[in-house]
């Protein structure tokens, strides 16, 4: 890809808290104030943000010390196709290994079916962000601008224990792949590869010349992921750690919002890269046509920061202090298929907290209802639907519960004995556990969870055995 156009000099900016735009102020560099942070949540909570991520979120651990990847691919491939890097411009770009190849009469494919190869064998495990990306699940949907399978592998891992569940996507001039249905009914996560993904084919962008077939391709009418930009354009985003020159910035905005920048429009972007706000004329054009557009200095710190304020919001209970960390990754929005469903008292959600990260830990997958908002006749059929569906139900039995005769999680309890009155003797739905030293014997339960043994999780903390269990239990679970 080639470098980002810029001026000669810094602006001295920050960033309006009423609009979406940049504006020029005495502080360097760009920061957003609380006001803007909470609105940013505002809009992913209700499921209208999709992040587009970039390679300068794409550092990887290598024998070398921690490297952005597109730069070592370019050193690892120009060695593999015997491209003398000498005369080469620093860093090193696949764009120029690629062209230096070109030149000395080397086959085009050759280049793609090596960079596979060097991908397969490095594996690479998935950068901080990318996690940290991954472990917002109000976000269903990315697109990324690069061809590694990285970001599928950190939203597998974060999600769904490793197991590959993620539905992978990738465009290609020549093979229109869109989204299988509208953004809004997706039932998994979707990764997006919009310059296509990794392979021995020559499907996927590493050269300007690439690049520009595909940046050619997607505007026209016949090539176009309709669903894809459908939804890019009725949603906010977020391009994070792009390596978008001047031009192409602008085009990119323009092509996935499908009108002048400078029309009034009701979602805007943010640009969050170490590069845009230093060039100055990428600047002006934005500050004065695209009001809706808002820009971060920095990728990583971007996410980071986003991660921070997205778990805080979300309850996100910190280990004591001297204790391990437990790692709790907040449940989906939506429940996915086959989960363990676990149902509690809401003064118990701490406790819940614990049990759920333990299980995650375990490779296992883990739902509850974290809203308990508990009214409304859509909820209701939700959380019914939910537990119709679920794997196993797990009861989480606390004083809690022994001092509320009433509460959701007794409709919740209710619809699991419903449920095993279709299953036959001796199946196993229901696996009550209970948090603290309530008496089993005098549990305030339905009659049908005393028919089973409880299992102990003082504090929210499971024993291995009932962990083991659980792995057993689903690993012969009939699908």
């Amino acid at each position: 890809m080639s470098n980002p156009d810029s001026g000669s000099a810094r602006p001295n900016l920050s960033v309006k808290s009423s609009t979406l735009g940049v504006e020029r102020s005495s502080e360097a560099g760009a920061s957003f104030n609380d006001d803007v942070w909470e609105d940013l949540l505002n809009y992913i909570e209700e499921k209208r943000v999709i992040p587009i991520v970039g390679p300068e979120l794409l550092k990887v651990d290598t024998d070398g010390g921690p490297r952005l990847l597109l730069e070592w691919l370019a050193e690892k491939l120009a060695a593999r196709l015997n491209v003398d890097p000498a005369p080469l411009a620093k860093p090193l770009l696949l764009n120029d290994v690629v062209c230096a190849y070109l030149a000395n009469h080397g086959r085009r494919e050759e280049a793609y079916t090596r960079l596979r190869t060097i991908m397969r064998e490095a594996a690479f495990q998935p950068p901080l962000p990318l996690r940290q990306l991954a472990e917002i699940t109000d976000f269903n949907l990315y697109v990324s601008m690069t061809f590694d399978p990285l970001l599928e592998s950190a939203v597998n891992a974060v999600r769904f224990g490793g197991a590959a569940n993620t539905e992978v996507i990738a465009y290609a001039p020549n093979r229109v792949a869109d989204l299988p249905v509208e953004r809004d009914d997706l039932q998994r996560p979707v990764v997006y590869h919009l310059l296509g993904r990794l392979s021995a084919s020559p499907t996927y962008v590493i050269s300007d010349e690439d690049m520009l077939e595909f940046v050619c391709a997607l505007q026209s009418e016949h090539l176009t992921p309709e669903k894809l930009f459908h939804a890019l354009e009725h949603n906010h985003l977020l391009v994070i750690g792009s390596d978008f020159s001047n031009w192409l910035a602008r085009l990119f905005l323009r092509m996935t919002k499908r009108r002048r920048l400078s029309d009034p429009r009701d979602v805007g972007e943010i640009l969050a890269d170490s590069h845009s706000l230093k060039d100055v004329r990428l600047v002006s054009f934005l500050q004065q046509v695209s009001v809706r557009t808002r820009m971060f200095s920095g990728a990583g710190e971007f996410v980071a920061e986003l991660h921070r304020r997205w778990m805080a919001r979300r309850g996100v209970v910190p280990a004591a202090a001297g204790a391990a960390p437990s790692r709790f990754l907040p449940p989906a929005r939506e429940m996915p298929e086959n989960a363990v469903f676990i149902s509690y008292a809401r003064e118990d959600l701490p406790a819940v907290q614990k049990l759920k990260a333990a299980l995650d830990a375990a490779g296992l997958t883990t739902w509850f209802d974290m809203e308990r908002l508990e009214s409304g006749d859509d909820y209701d059929h939700k959380i019914r639907g939910n537990i119709a569906r679920c794997s196993f139900f797990l009861p989480v039995v606390s004083a809690t519960t022994q001092r509320r005769h009433e509460g959701y999680f007794r409709r919740e309890w209710s619809y699991a004995v419903d449920r095993t009155r279709g299953m036959a003797d001796g199946a196993v739905f229901i696996l009550p556990v209970c948090v603290d030293d309530t008496a089993e014997a005098a549990a305030v339960v339905p009659e049908k969870f005393k028919a089973v043994h409880f299992s102990r999780a003082p504090g929210g903390e499971p024993a291995p055995e009932f962990v083991a269990r659980l792995r057993e239990l689903l690993a012969t679970k009939p699908r």
